[in-house]
């Protein structure tokens, strides 16, 4: 089937294109793509499907760097299939799901089972990570090289952190001689042990024992000093912290294979939004203060932080309806990672094609995936989206299994119209 996408701002941080045009797609690839294309109703392909953008931003599909999924063993907070549709009502044609379900994915059969589920689901395309350690358990490395033949797109033990200094070690250097990605969660497990927000002030006030900035600088510190050794790439999961950014940035000086995320959390909220033990503001890393986020922002400004993640990290009510210290950690980000990004550029912090780039061209770079462009033969994995039309953002109307939002009655600017995997529309809005 040949589609043409026509009066469309096309977005396309890999080309750095940002100008009126259209997109031509054929089949599941696309054929063409520039400024200006198609401004004459005359050039429209005969018996072609025509999509009028009516001025609206046209961009490759969202790549979501971090995404965790219930399934298998915890369907009652979020399935393949259910997370597919999320991310599609967000805008996001990949993304890459966490090894950390039950049991963990730490086997062949296990990426097996999440390839057969994401071929069910017709959706978002799904890439799944490996465990880097047996079990998620920070011992044992896995088979990672037979895992990679197997389609692992990269390593980690999730929201767990390989404490172990001599296991991260024999990670890397076996991951060196693969030309693998590890990617880390940076939290210290002894220092945040208790701590069930960020320590400071509040936490003091509120009586909760606090999670210690330090807990992130120092194992991305040691981490470093280990890369530096083996020379492996490295990928540094949610950073939050001001010191954390500058410990990327002279990393990055000093020629180290180091790339780094952030989600919005850590860029629109503080630890302010915890002052009412607001459970779904529960995350972990934990919420920082102002300074911190500051530096997060300045951090994308710069690009010392190279992409922006969703962290989707659904959980069921039960698990959010508890004191705060009981609470589980986590919320769900795909179908608000769009316009809670948007703020950047709202605000003045980054433009339009820079915000789309921490999403779609970054992204793939990382992980060597052939998507987030609009290049003649790329994957026709669009967006089109409305970067101004404001809304509120309902927990109790999205459509994901899980709702738990940080992000809960907020008011934003930017929604998706229409999202295009393989050339096939997967979610049109009303």
């Amino acid at each position: 089937m040949t589609t043409v996408f026509r009066n469309a701002r096309l977005l396309d941080p890999a080309a750095g294109l940002d100008a009126p045009g259209g997109v031509l797609v054929e089949g599941k690839r696309i054929a063409a793509a520039g400024a200006g294309l198609f401004a004459d109703p005359a050039e429209l392909p005969e018996g072609a499907a025509v999509v009028d953008c009516q001025g609206a931003c046209l961009a490759p599909g969202l790549v979501d760097l971090r995404a965790r999924i219930g399934e298998p063993g915890e369907e009652h907070k979020e399935t393949i299939e259910t997370a597919s549709i999320a991310a599609a009502a967000g805008g996001v044609t990949a993304l890459a799901m966490l090894p950390t379900t039950q049991p963990p994915v730490d086997s062949v059969h296990g990426l097996e089972f999440v390839a057969r589920r994401a071929r069910t689901a017709q959706r978002t395309k799904i890439f799944p990570y490996a465990c880097l350690t047996r079990g998620a358990a920070g011992e044992q490395i896995t088979e990672m090289g037979l895992l990679a033949e197997s389609g692992a797109i990269a390593f980690t033990d999730g929201n767990h952190a390989v404490a172990d200094p001599l296991v991260m070690l024999r990670a890397l250097s076996y991951a060196t001689a693969f030309d693998l990605l590890i990617c880390q969660h940076p939290e210290d497990p002894r220092l945040a042990a208790a701590g069930v927000m960020n320590e400071g002030e509040v936490s003091t006030r509120l009586g909760l024992p606090g999670i210690p900035r330090e807990a992130e600088a120092i194992l991305i510190e040691r981490d470093l000093r280990l890369v530096a050794r083996t020379g492996a790439r490295y990928h540094i999961a949610h950073v939050s912290t001001a010191e954390a950014v500058a410990l990327v940035r002279r990393a990055k000086a000093d020629g180290l294979k180091v790339t780094c995320d952030t989600s919005p959390p850590y860029f629109a909220l503080t630890e302010m939004d915890v002052t009412d033990y607001r459970t779904f503001a529960k995350l972990s890393p934990p919420l920082r203060d102002e300074m911190d986020r500051r530096a997060i922002v300045d951090g994308l400004a710069d690009g010392t932080i190279d992409a922006i993640a969703s962290d989707h990290d659904p959980q069921d009510t039960d698990s959010k309806r508890q004191p705060f210290a009981s609470a589980a950690v986590g919320g769900a980000g795909l179908e608000t990672l769009l316009p809670v990004a948007l703020d950047l550029y709202h605000n003045g912090h980054l433009s339009l094609l820079d915000v789309i780039g921490r999403m779609t061209a970054a992204p793939a770079r990382i992980l060597r995936l052939e998507l987030g462009t609009l290049a003649p033969g790329a994957p026709a994995d669009l967006i089109v989206f409305d970067p101004d039309r404001p809304w509120r953002i309902d927990a109790d109307t999205l459509v994901g299994k899980s709702r738990n939002s940080p992000f809960d009655r907020r008011l934003t600017s930017g929604k998706v119209l229409r999202t295009v995997v393989d050339g096939r529309t997967v979610h049109l809005a009303e």
